[in-house]
């Protein structure tokens, strides 16, 4: 085995890039996505048919089409249509976070109902308007039971962010591409690409299980 990394590290620039890009992208569709997916869930539950219908007729769309497509009917069909091009990072971040909601509205639908309905029984014998229930009893007590999910669809942002190099997007994918071209080195740009998604999967994950036993914590509290 002739491997020879010194070729892969005398580009960290283009590494950085792309791990920048990558971190920059999952951050941004993450919390989109978590309010869009709060919006989604919250309409499924509201009892009102149009904005039921509307949220199932969404989360089937997204969660029934590959994420590939849905990046692809973006960034290039919609300049199609509309004459308004986009470069490869908004229309990322507009398919992630739209496709994220989806996901996440599911989650959060999931983890409302598992409240217990004595908790909306005690919410409206005390004259606690909707609104108020929800922001203050209901969501925070879903979050506790949902954290883990969360954790896992970041997770998930992460890794697929990883198809913006087929736009042209410069993230982690695409600086192991340029890498090898530069260098004719294949295995080693790759296999220190897959090293960097390891960590920050492994730093997502520990950040989340710090999180969630601090919950579980101030809830015995």
């Amino acid at each position: 085995m002739n491997l020879d990394f010194s070729n892969v590290w005398q580009y960290w620039p283009f590494l950085l890039q792309g791990l920048l890009l990558t971190l920059r992208i999952t951050g941004i569709c993450a919390v989109v996505g978590l309010i869009l997916g709060i919006l989604l869930a919250l309409m499924k539950i509201s009892g009102l048919k149009p904005l039921t219908l509307f949220g199932r007729f969404y989360t089937s769309i997204f969660r029934g089409t590959p994420l590939m497509v849905q990046l692809c009917i973006i960034h290039f069909g919609l300049p199609q249509l509309t004459g308004l091009p986009t470069t490869a990072v908004q229309s990322g971040i507009l398919a992630f976070s739209l496709n994220s909601a989806a996901y996440i509205s599911e989650i959060f639908r999931g983890g409302i109902q598992a409240v217990d309905k004595g908790q909306y029984e005690a919410a409206m014998s005390l004259g606690i308007g909707y609104r108020a229930m929800m922001k203050d009893i209901i969501i925070p007590q879903a979050i506790r039971h949902i954290l883990p999910s969360l954790v896992n669809e970041s997770i998930a942002l992460l890794k697929e962010s990883s198809i913006l190099s087929y736009i042209g997007a410069v993230e982690l994918i695409r600086a192991a591409d340029q890498i090898t071209v530069m260098t004719f080195r294949f295995f080693e740009p790759y296999l220190v690409i897959a090293a960097i998604y390891y960590i920050l999967v492994m730093i997502l994950s520990g950040i989340g299980g710090q999180v969630e036993r601090w919950a579980n914590k101030s809830d015995q509290v």
